[in-house]
């Protein structure tokens, strides 16, 4: 009626539902999720129900309503395990087309299940939101999905065993090279990881445990069967492969313990095999895409690196003392050295990573190598930068000549004995200098200060003190000429001095020569100049690195010789006659029988032939007659004879080394005597120790005991009366 109150308590309370409400609601629901299950549209509409069970879970039925939900899914669940039950193939293991049936209705039955669980999920959506939310204990219903579907089908253990043997065969198949269903099996796997443990502790450890066997199986096949590189490629090709199938359909998870497997399997058990079979073919051959395969597999598994690195240097320790102990190579040995230690840095830059353990394991197995012959490695170095800083070297620019000694460098510093070098490189350089033979002072300038840094300035010393020499006797020479133009006769013949200081040269052995009488004279001319200038000194003239230029008339004309003093002399005597014997030559001349042969032969036997020997022949032998050869033709106007200056004789290589030897000597008598000094006592294995540590070439041990000795002999030191094995300085 108007103007009553509405009692308002009647709000507050819900109003009552229907008596049946509820047992017709879910009537309808149970309905609607039958029709879901048996794939048959909905009689009523999805905003309806959904709207039924917000009603519901209003009136507080929510938990009932969820218990009757459970159980409707648990019956159709269980209805669904018949049809694999009566699956007639179930034992039989390996039958592969009723496995690929069986896995395809397995994943059939799956994906039923997960579609249907979507929806029925979208209907009870707000159960699942409040009720199922606020009890921590119950599962969503997605979850709750699930796991039914674990308890009752995947937990069974036939159909467990069944599908994943036949997932296993799956993968067992496409590993042996054939196509198969991949989407197939991503959905298994992905079906095994959602129902949580099934996939790692059914799936995984057996297919870990499948692949194991399969890639132990393999690797030693392959390793009989293929070459190395053929070998590594396979391996490169298995491990993309495995990547791949983790990508495609494997879980994550199993990355990593796969991968390890195929290493270790393929790889690890057979770490010395394949080096032992197939590196140093690599390595001789340069198989640059193969060695930097070999580095990067071998990086993948422990100890692949080590066990690369220590063949690594077993192959340079090898090769190189092919290089080095030959002496019928010798001629090559240093060309040899440059090249293949060109071809190892390549591979270390290229193949390597530029990884520091190789590179400093490469160096020290350079310095066992080539240390492997004493002092022959060091000479032949010396005489290497000798032919590359030799007027007459065409083949490099400054930039590559610059670049040669650079290379040459990184070997000498491998050497132990570095003064049998500084003795040939002496004597090389002071042949160059003093022949007027240097390429180019800068690039000897350049070497120089290489060697400076390398060995200190102590090394270098004496080198420099030669082109000062030399500087110095230029400025002589220019004072000299202003000298000879006050002179009443100033002679005919253009006199050039070297001024050399003893100490900084080769030692030469004087050989007397008998000049004829105007060289004297000059001589004498050039002894009053100079001591008028530097009184007290003493000058010594060394022939045997004189040179001249000698004017001379044949019927073809006038040609200029360029030849070495002892040539000179020799020449100088066919103007007094036309016909000497060899004896007569050395008569008149003075020069040493070898010395003479030698200059003989190149007068007589080279290729200008300015005198003729009879009888005919290369060598020079007693008796033989020299006749001055007046149809001589060539077609240069100035003709070089004088390269005979240029070349070592077995003599001078000879004592070049016994000066080194000798020297060496000296050297450890000082270093003993400087350390009993200091010590006034000591025994002998530490003395000995001592000395290891000071002298800067290798010694043996015996030639320190000789030392000793004579030391002991000479009154330096003495042994203890009571124990031998102790010396005492004597002051």
């Amino acid at each position: 009626a108007a103007g009553s109150q509405l009692p308002v308590s009647s709000f507050t309370e819900r109003p009552k539902l229907p008596d049946n409400y509820t047992q017709e609601t879910w009537q309808k629901l149970h309905e609607a999720v039958g029709a879901i299950q048996s794939s048959i549209s909905i009689k009523y509409n999805l905003e309806e129900l959904y709207q039924a069970v917000e009603n519901l879970c209003s009136y507080k039925v929510s938990a009932t309503l969820y218990k009757q939900l459970r159980q409707v899914c648990e019956d159709h669940v269980k209805a669904q395990i018949l049809q694999f039950r009566e699956y007639p193939f179930l034992m039989e293991k390996k039958n592969s087309l009723d496995s690929l049936l069986f896995l395809k209705k397995i994943n059939k039955c799956w994906q039923d299940h997960c579609r249907q669980m979507i929806m029925i999920r979208s209907i009870f959506l707000f159960l699942d939101r409040t009720y199922v939310l606020q009890n921590s204990m119950l599962p969503s219903i997605w979850d709750m999905g699930l796991e039914l579907f674990r308890n009752h089908i995947i937990s069974d253990k036939q159909v467990q065993n069944k599908t994943i043997d036949g997932i296993l065969l799956l993968i067992e198949r496409e590993r042996s090279g054939e196509a198969v269903d991949r989407s197939l099996l991503r959905s298994l796997l992905s079906m095994l990881s959602d129902l949580q443990q099934v996939y790692k502790e059914s799936f995984e450890q057996r297919f870990l445990e499948e692949t194991n066997c399969l890639y132990a199986a393999e690797g030693q096949r392959l390793m009989q069967e293929r070459e190395v590189p053929e070998y590594l490629h396979h391996v490169n090709k298995r491990l993309e492969e495995e990547g791949d199938r983790v990508i495609t359909y494997l879980d994550h998870s199993t990355q990593k313990p796969l991968i390890a497997c195929v290493e270790k399997q393929l790889l690890g058990e057979h770490l010395s095999a394949i080096l032992q079979k197939g590196l140093d073919n690599l390595l001789d051959e340069n198989r640059i895409s193969d060695l930097t395969q070999t580095y990067q597999l071998f990086s993948r598994v422990k100890g692949g690196q080590q066990i690369l690195l220590q063949h690594w240097s077993e192959y340079i320790k090898n090769f190189g003392t092919t290089i080095v102990v030959n002496p019928e190579k010798d001629k090559d040995m240093v060309q040899e050295l440059l090249d293949f230690k060109d071809k190892v840095d390549h591979i270390i830059e290229v193949c390597f990573q530029k990884n520091e353990k190789f590179i400093n394991l490469m160096k020290e197995s350079f310095e066992t190598f080539i240390n492997k012959r004493p002092n022959k490695p060091a000479e032949l170095i010396a005489k290497y930068v000798d032919s590359k800083l030799r007027a007459g070297n065409k083949e490099a620019t400054d930039e590559e000549l610059e670049r040669i000694l650079d290379k040459i460098m990184i070997i000498f510093r491998f050497i132990h004995g570095k003064d049998v070098f500084e003795a040939f490189y002496k004597k090389d350089l002071a042949k160059r200098l003093l022949v007027g033979k240097s390429a180019s002072v800068d690039a000897e300038k350049s070497m120089l200060s290489k060697l400076k840094h390398e060995c200190g300035a102590a090394f270098t010393s004496k080198l420099e003190g030669m082109f000062k020499d030399m500087e110095l006797s230029k400025d002589v020479m220019v004072q000299f000429k202003q000298y000879m133009q006050n002179q009443s006769d100033p002679g005919n013949i253009d006199l050039t001095v070297n001024i050399l200081t003893m100490g900084y040269w080769p030692t030469y052995t004087p050989m007397e020569v008998h000049l004829n009488s105007e060289m004297i004279k000059l001589q004498e001319v050039f002894k009053t100049f100079y001591l008028g200038k530097h009184s007290g000194r003493k000058l010594q003239w060394q022939t045997t690195l004189g040179h001249a230029v000698l004017k001379a008339e044949f019927k073809e004309g006038k040609k200029e010789f360029q030849v070495s003093l002892f040539q000179t002399l020799v020449l100088l005597m066919f103007n007094e006659g036309d016909e000497f014997s060899f004896e007569e030559i050395k008569m008149a001349t003075g020069i040493e029988d070898s010395e003479l042969r030698r200059t003989l032969q190149s007068l007589a036997c080279g290729k200008a032939r300015v005198l003729i020997k009879n009888p005919k022949g290369k060598d020079v032998e007693d008796g033989d007659k020299f006749v001055f050869n007046g149809d001589f033709k060539h077609k240069l106007f100035r003709i070089k004879i004088n390269q005979i200056q240029m070349k070592e004789t077995v003599e001078e290589q000879v004592s070049t080394t016994e000066r080194v030897f000798q020297d060496r000597q000296y050297q450890i008598d000082a270093a003993i005597v400087r350390i009993m000094k200091m010590r006034k006592t000591l025994g002998h294995n530490l003395l000995v120790s001592e000395l290891y540590n000071q002298l800067k070439f290798p010694v043996k041990p015996g030639d320190l005991k000789k030392r000793i000795e004579s030391l002991i002999d000479r009154d330096y030191m003495e042994r203890d009366k009571d124990n031998p094995n102790q010396y005492h300085y004597v002051a």
